[in-house]
């Protein structure tokens, strides 16, 4: 008896040969968008504010719109928002992992046909 294969892979797309949106940062972008607030984000991703303002400020220099916006405090208190273009991102970053993971597990039934 043999286990079955199965093909791993990570999809990252960068910009000017840096990193720009991975898995990570579409979980955290995700957390603030269902939070509100990149404080409460980041305690539900297990990282530190300063690494996640961190990234989010990378996010923002590299794409053409912010992703994020953060509000200031007041009669409902401050936060931290994904803005729809942000929320775009996440939905075609989220299409083309599924895509990539249609294609490869298809490509991996082709390992039953090498003699």
């Amino acid at each position: 008896m043999h286990k079955s294969f199965s093909i791993k892979s990570r999809l990252w797309i960068e910009h000017d040969d840096q990193m720009f949106l991975g898995e990570g940062r579409v979980k955290l972008l995700k957390a603030i968008h269902k939070e509100g607030s990149l404080n409460k984000a980041c305690k539900e991703q297990g990282i530190s504010y300063k690494k996640a303002w961190k990234l989010l400020e990378g996010l923002n220099a590299s794409a053409p719109k912010p992703l994020v916006i953060k509000h200031t405090g007041g009669k409902n208190g401050g936060g931290t928002s994904v803005t729809p273009y942000g929320l775009k991102i996440i939905t075609f970053y989220e299409e083309i992992n599924e895509k990539c993971w249609l294609f490869l597990d298809e490509e991996l039934k082709k390992i039953e046909d090498i003699d």
